[in-house]
């Protein structure tokens, strides 16, 4: 049988789609036997079920919705950006990318060129001078939005505002812009604080019908289309019933529990988010969607927040979306006090999810399926829905 693959004339050097050349396929049945090696011993023992990769429908290429690129100097006043080539801070040109949205990979060069043209320096990270750090663009999936962040050493522009025309008639699809300003000598690519430079300072996205504004800093998945599949699996998995109280932890702005709420009537979501301004967004998203009465979000860590709040009031499941390093056993042994019917465990980690399991599962939980879920095709990576039931 012959499968497909894909070309890409710098993928050598990127390093960023390992598996470009491997028929998808193949990459599925790859991280299918991944997960089967690290979990099945796990899973059936407690009498679950491993299910097959969700991958992709259809050609598994222009899926990111989000994109990024650093600037440097390369002589002559001439601006360089691209990938930073793997292991290395060494800047590979890029003109456009198999697995961007197509709008993204324009408007970042288009930034570089209009600030060769107006004689804005690329930013020195050996030196920590010049002015154009890096650039973030990200487009609706649902929507035409599209933002587009400049991150930069100095508080202004100079003559900002010819800026920023020169780079709406350069890409006129996007519809706002935000100047990040972080003048750290660090590899992060944000700083602290942000100006919006032209229309909203937000974007706007859906997901399973529901509306989200997303900011610069906002955490949203790169993969819309797949985060549908994830969401749609993670609030199955849950079975959630109307009356029914949630705890989305690690919420963000909300988008996972703003979900379920919409998708079961009277169910109530409180959310723990220890970024302020993510519990802030999250707010304002169950607003937009109709959902204030049903949707709370707590600033606090969850960790802290779960050992005050009243257990009596108590949680029937808990959905959880941890970052790559996973959870804390802290964390997890406050979730198994509270008792809940059942816990989600969304991972984009599996070595740190499998972690985790083992030590919920010695609080009375059992594993009752794992879904590996394809949010980044030509990658290594994969995620994993865990959901487990109080034995």
């Amino acid at each position: 049988m012959g499968y497909r693959t894909y070309t890409c004339q710098i993928a050598r050097d990127c390093g960023g789609c390992e598996w470009l050349s491997v028929p998808y396929p193949i990459q599925l049945r790859r991280k299918q036997e991944e997960i089967a090696e690290l979990l099945t011993q796990m899973v059936e023992a407690d009498g679950g079920e491993l299910r097959g990769i969700v991958g992709m429908e259809g050609e598994p290429l222009a899926y990111r919705h989000k994109a990024a690129t650093p600037y440097a100097h390369a002589g002559h006043g001439r601006i360089v950006c691209g990938f930073y080539a793997r292991g290395t801070h060494q800047i590979v040109r890029c003109k456009e990318c198999l697995v961007e949205d197509p709008r993204a990979r324009k408007i970042l060069n288009a930034v570089g060129r209009v600030a060769e043209l107006q004689h804005i320096p690329a930013y020195n990270e050996d030196k920590g001078i010049g002015v154009l750090r890096h650039a973030i663009v990200r487009c609706g999936y649902a929507t035409d939005d599209v933002l587009l962040t400049v991150v930069t050493n100095v508080p202004q522009i100079r003559k900002q505002q010819d800026f920023v025309d020169a780079v709406v008639a350069a890409a006129p699809e996007v519809t706002s812009i935000v100047q990040n300003v972080n003048t750290r000598r660090t590899n992060a690519i944000l700083g602290f604080r942000s100006n919006t430079l032209y229309g909203e300072g937000v974007m706007h996205d859906k997901l399973l019908g529901c509306t989200f504004e997303i900011g610069p800093t906002s955490f949203y998945q790169t993969n819309p289309a797949q985060t549908e599949v994830l969401y749609r699996i993670a609030i199955e998995g849950g079975n959630l019933e109307p009356g029914m109280r949630v705890l989305d932890a690690y919420c963000g702005c909300g988008t996972i529990g703003i979900c379920a709420a919409s998708a079961i009537n009277e169910l109530q979501v409180v959310g723990v988010e220890r970024v302020e301004g993510a519990v802030k967004s999250a707010a304002r998203n169950a607003a937009a969607n109709g959902l204030a009465d049903r949707c709370r979000f707590v600033a606090a860590d969850a960790t802290e927040w779960m050992a005050r709040e009243d257990r009596e009031l108590g949680f029937d499941v808990v959905l959880m979306d941890p970052p790559r390093a996973g959870s804390t056993e802290e964390f997890l042994a406050g979730v198994a006090a509270l008792a809940p019917k059942r816990v989600v465990y969304v991972s984009c980690n599996i070595q740190t999810q499998a972690r985790d399991l083992e030590f919920i599962r010695k609080k009375g939980y059992r594993v009752e399926s794992l879904t590996p879920v394809d949010m980044f095709p030509h990658t290594k990576h994969v995620e994993s829905v865990a959901v487990l039931a109080r034995r």
